[in-house]
């Protein structure tokens, strides 16, 4: 497999978790952004878009969009998986991927946060007090709704969760560590974040998520 991935996407990071935790092998082929190589006709045209990440697959397709990818990789290599047992926990880990994947991510990305400065001519403060907000409300929904899974996990019997749900990485967690590692980045408050921040911890804690990390990438630019 290929993957196309630029060290500071957060969607490339989660598929770079998700194959790492499946110890899957897999070529890196980086695609800079700022640079703007995903625009080049030869990447964009092949997918019929211009992000990060794509896939291409043992047979030669191209995969995008990072929550599909991953769902592909837990169908065709199910071991471990990125998904609970149960109907209703996947419901809910898809959930908490998607909070941060669809909620959050989208509007405190790069080509927004650029087209914030360059086409609406928003100051530098403005454009930070813009990715804050929105990072800071989506990281306190999470919160909010890990609470809540909490106490159903209680209420079902089952112990607390180390990771987002349970004690094994999940799709969830694939989303939550790039999510917190760009917060950083920006300098987000995650003051009264317990729960997510024990997750993250967490995770990091694993091999898998520090193999994955944009340290670790071979574009990597400090």
């Amino acid at each position: 497999m290929q993957l196309y991935s630029y060290f500071r996407s957060s969607a490339s990071f989660r598929v770079r978790i998700a194959l790492a935790v499946k110890g899957l092998d897999f070529d890196y082929v980086p695609v800079h952004l700022v640079k703007g190589e995903h625009k080049a006709p030869a990447y964009a045209d092949r997918i019929g878009d211009s992000l990060v990440p794509t896939l291409v697959t043992d047979g030669g397709s191209a995969l995008a969009q990072s929550l599909a990818i991953m769902e592909y990789l837990d169908e065709t290599h199910p071991t471990p998986p990125l998904l609970p047992s149960t109907t209703l926990a996947r419901a809910r880990v898809r959930a908490l991927a998607q909070t941060v994947a669809c909620d959050v991510h989208p509007i405190a990305n790069l080509r927004v946060l650029k087209y914030l400065v360059h086409e609406l001519k928003v100051d530098e403060a403005a454009k930070n007090a813009w990715y804050h907000h929105w990072v800071r409300n989506g990281l306190e929904v999470l919160e909010r709704q890990l609470a809540l899974l909490a106490q159903e996990r209680m209420a079902q019997g089952l112990a607390p969760s180390m990771l987002c749900w349970g004690d094994t990485p999940t799709l969830a967690d694939c989303c939550l560590v790039p999510q917190i590692f760009n917060a950083k980045r920006f300098n987000v408050s995650l003051e009264g974040l317990p729960l997510t921040m024990a997750a993250f911890d967490a995770c990091m804690a694993l091999p898998a998520f520090q193999a994955a990390q944009p340290s670790a990438c071979p574009d990597f630019e400090a």
